[in-house]
């Protein structure tokens, strides 16, 4: 399974990018959001998942993984094929469409294109405890804050014996207050709130 594809960006489209990698060329599906932080020429990341049937294989590329764990997560949904969630992942973005399914919002969910109130209903049912208490639901929490920090930070005071809830709360006060702060200087803040 390829996890990611690091490469020239040689053509973009808002629905594929093809990334030069080894004098090979890879047309990839992407979302808007992935869309949007790309630049043609330019060097690019993207986070990949394969499907792989008997008349196709095909590419999905992603700027960050958490919209990648959404994709995932939506094409589990029984009705909802790969390119119903891409359209998903270009309606809406990763926070808004977390916060709409932990939050029972069927017409968020309604308000894109194709996706009726059943499958709506059938996303919202089948993801809602998937994503509660998930890596996924810190987008959420976290909005566009470097997720490797936040991510180590909660790592280092999860093993000091601290509660997630706890950590999670704290972390979020102080990431929207000062979102550039180091490791080591977030993590001792952290710990005078705990």
């Amino acid at each position: 399974m390829l996890e990611y594809i690091k490469g020239l960006l040689v053509e973009l489209t808002p629905t594929n990018a093809i990334i030069e990698n080894n004098d090979l060329g890879y047309c990839i599906n992407i979302s808007l959001n992935t869309y949007s932080g790309l630049k043609k020429g330019q060097e690019c990341k993207l986070y990949l998942h394969e499907i792989i049937r008997e008349d196709s294989h095909s590419l999905y590329g992603f700027a960050e993984k958490q919209e990648r764990e959404l994709f995932r997560a939506l094409i589990s949904v029984s009705g909802v094929g790969a390119n119903t969630a891409r359209l998903i992942l270009s309606s809406v973005n990763t926070r808004d469409l977390v916060k709409a399914i932990t939050e029972n919002d069927v017409n968020s969910l309604k308000s894109v294109k194709g996706i009726g109130i059943k499958t709506a209903q059938r996303i919202i049912l089948d993801l809602r405890d998937k994503l509660s208490g998930t890596e996924i639901e810190n987008i959420q929490i976290f909005g566009t804050v470097n997720n490797t920090l936040q991510k180590d930070a909660l790592t280092a005071l999860t093993m000091l014996g601290f509660s997630k809830p706890a950590i999670e709360k704290v972390l979020t006060k102080l990431l929207k207050e000062n979102s550039d702060l180091p490791l080591e200087e977030l993590v001792k803040l952290a710990l005078n709130y705990l």
